[in-house]
């Protein structure tokens, strides 16, 4: 079996924290560098859920998205969330390691694991990394359907082949609109809509997505937009990196057993529709929609050897 300091320094080769944000907080965040390791557990969150799915799975190491102490801190107290966490996994010796800002912008990172979930053809980063001369890393990607579908068909297919959340998948612009071409980015994108324009795709997938930048979005151009659950965009990373380290235990004979949660850590856990509402005046109007809705998260847990299919 491998040491904990072999297992980190092929991590670190798969994204250099180097080419993290200034702002971010990733790598080693616990662990003995002299302990081994047999089993390791993908997730995106650092919470305590996946801490208590990697003692029962009896994990050395969780790899998470998502930092741990993002801003920092003063104390590891087991009376905080965040340092019960940490708590959980010295007791267990259990070491934690992040891939943030430099698996999104890895190749390949984020933004590809999402598009090889929809099965779209990657052009090119949307945001390429000025550093990267093979013109393949860099933040979002662009990326062309096999077939053209309308916007409304396009975000039911991600909302199918997408992690199951109790957000589930919003488009803004109109849904009888022809995509041929979309940009995707993993995680929180409103911030890239000049670069998407530039690009001059048909539709945008990402997450997040607040009221000002789509109402402006939609305003300004066509463009349509599909916002996605942040955890549901990011989760099949998961997956694509298991599979990395599962290729590279093979090649060195480690033999780890690398497993992916499926425990559903999207912070939102129900969602109702809206079904009817107030016009000013205060007559009752209904919306045209079906009757209100009460949609569950579904959370479970299943930790397993490496394999492709989502949480539900």
């Amino acid at each position: 079996m491998p040491r904990l300091s072999e297992v980190i320094a092929t991590l670190d080769a798969l994204w250099p924290p180097e080419r993290a944000e200034q702002w971010d907080a990733v790598g080693t965040v616990c662990g003995d560098p002299d302990a081994t390791v047999s089993r390791v557990l993908f997730a995106v969150d650092p919470v305590h859920e996946i801490a208590e799915e990697a003692v029962k799975l009896g994990a050395d190491l969780i790899v998470t998205h998502h930092p741990l102490y993002l801003r920092g801190t003063s104390t590891v107290a087991a009376s905080t969330f965040k340092g019960r966490v940490v708590h959980t996994l010295i007791k267990h010796d259990i070491a934690l390691y992040v891939a943030h800002t430099n698996a999104d912008r890895a190749d390949p990172g984020v933004s590809d694991a999402l598009a090889g979930a929809l099965d779209l053809r990657i052009v090119a980063p949307l945001v390429p990394d000025a550093t990267d001369p093979t013109g393949r890393r860099g933040l979002g990607r662009i990326c062309e359907l096999d077939h053209p579908a309308t916007l409304r068909d396009f975000a039911a297919r991600v909302a199918h082949r997408l992690p199951a959340t109790a957000q589930g998948v919003r488009l803004a612009g109109d849904p009888d609109a022809l995509v041929r071409t979309v940009a995707v980015c993993g995680g929180s994108g409103d911030g890239l809509f000049d670069q998407v324009r530039a690009v001059g795709v048909d539709a945008f997938l990402t997450s997040d997505l607040r009221h000002h930048p789509t109402s402006e979005a939609t305003q300004h151009s066509p463009l349509g937009l599909v916002d996605a659950a942040h955890w549901a965009t990011e989760w099949p990373w998961c997956e694509q990196a298991a599979a990395q380290l599962d290729e590279i235990s093979d090649r060195h004979g480690w033999d780890l057993r690398v497993h992916v949660s499926k425990t559903v850590t999207d912070p939102w856990s129900a969602h109702h529709d809206s079904s009817a509402h107030h016009d000013p005046s205060g007559h009752r109007h209904s919306s045209g929609h079906p009757s209100s809705g009460h949609h569950s998260s579904g959370q479970h847990s299943s930790g397993h050897h490496h394999s492709s299919g989502a949480p539900n």
